[in-house]
């Protein structure tokens, strides 16, 4: 059980909201007492004491007295721990292949996912298939509290609408809107690196210095990037930040579909290691997977296209250490997260290339959710909601499913 010892000092960013700044105590330190939490939170144990009976409740936290210490004088503290069956998010991922769908508790932790591909990447069929599957995952004892929804391009958070997405062909889509209408379900959506610092921030490896400041590089089909400086994600006015496509990059040739060479997102997108790798006979289905499986079985030559490639990254993760000055970079590149060899060409192409005066190996980790980066993401979209507002949750879903049936009824 945390004690108030072992606490790190109050950090004087308070939420605004009392129940989150509980659950998020809870997250960080549980097994936690009350009395600790107050400590944590710089709230009244007055407060502590309501908010912990709400959170109750609704499920979100439960009282573990399997990790009390021995017996002491007085009251006997029971502590709290984060609830893990009561409740749960559902995570969303639209990549440009395919979809993935995938249950998530309180802390992140997947407990069941599917992917599937595209049958047509027109909207409408994407979307409908989606809600399809989602509702297979909400055939769970657990109460479902949101679905959040990741995917690349420039996504508009505020209104839940890919605002454009070239590799998809999708423009001003209302995907939160859709969804929502469809599951019942609160919905919130971002892009993929934004969801994935989100995760960071939450539940990852590094989460303390990520909540301090923050660069986190998404590489796939489509690449970008977030920031965050204070725990606060920048969007920018039109939600725009994080495009980093056409960002220059030295030492490669690859024609980008703008026209010109050494773009970011042309050099070392999927799509180009795939064409390369089919191209090289290297793989004989194209799927970046099929290249990840022969990398990591000893192959060479696949092994070199992702050192290549990490490469690459490092010499754009030394741009963006030079501009923002991270605590932490982080890298959610299939190479980096998969293959140690990669992630250690990529902090020395970053270490060579940046002027910062950043601890490389430290400062820049692969991501740290693996190969269910993707899970993740949609779902750090909801949960983030959900360690913000906790005490909203309920009449979120309420008013969500409110809205469908409202609907239903009318297409009736």
């Amino acid at each position: 059980m945390t004690r108030r010892g072992d606490l790190p000092p109050a950090d004087p960013r308070r939420s605004r909201d009392p129940a989150g700044a509980v659950l998020r105590a809870v997250l960080d330190h549980g097994p936690i007492a009350r009395s600790t939490v107050a400590r944590a939170t710089r709230l009244s144990a007055a407060s502590v004491s309501g908010v912990v009976a709400s959170l109750l409740d609704r499920g979100l936290v439960r009282e573990a007295p399997e990790a009390a210490g021995p017996p002491g004088i007085g009251r006997p503290h029971v502590p709290l721990d984060i609830e893990p069956d009561r409740v749960a998010v559902i995570g969303a991922h639209i990549a440009v292949p395919h979809a993935t769908v995938a249950l998530l508790d309180l802390r992140g932790r997947i407990i069941a996912q599917r992917r599937d591909p595209h049958g047509a990447r027109d909207p409408a069929a994407v979307l409908a298939a989606l809600a399809d599957r989602i509702s297979v995952l909400r055939r769970t004892r657990r109460r479902i509290l949101g679905l959040g929804v990741a995917t690349g391009g420039w996504i508009d958070t505020t209104n839940g609408t890919v605002v454009d997405h070239p590799l998809l062909g999708w423009r001003d889509v209302r995907l939160g809107a859709v969804l929502a209408a469809s599951t019942g379900l609160p919905t919130r959506v971002d892009s993929n690196s934004r969801a994935l610092l989100r995760a960071e921030q939450l539940f990852g490896a590094a989460a303390g210095r990520a909540r301090e400041s923050a660069v986190h590089l998404f590489i796939g089909n489509v690449v970008d990037v977030a920031f965050a400086a204070g725990g606060t994600i920048h969007h920018g006015p039109r939600s725009a930040a994080g495009a980093v496509a056409h960002l220059p990059i030295e030492g490669h040739t690859e024609v980008c579909a703008c026209g010109r060479t050494g773009c970011l997102q042309a050099a070392v997108s999927e799509r180009t290691l795939v064409r390369r790798a089919q191209a090289a006979g290297l793989i004989d289905r194209p799927e970046l997977s099929a290249l990840l499986d022969a990398a990591a079985g000893g192959n060479a030559d696949a092994l070199a296209m992702f050192t290549e490639r990490a490469r690459l990254v490092g010499r754009a993760a030394a741009l963006l250490l030079d501009l923002f000055d991270p605590e932490v970079l982080i890298v959610s590149e299939a190479g980096a997260n998969r293959l140690p060899g990669c992630l250690r060409a990529l902090r020395t192409e970053a270490a060579a290339w940046s002027s910062s005066s950043a601890d490389v190996p430290t400062t820049v980790r692969a991501s740290s959710f693996g190969r269910d980066v993707l899970a993740v993401a949609g779902g750090a979209t909801a949960l983030d909601h959900v360690f913000a507002t906790p005490l909203s949750c309920d009449s979120a879903a309420s008013s969500a499913a409110a809205t469908r049936a409202d609907l239903i009824q009318q297409d009736a």
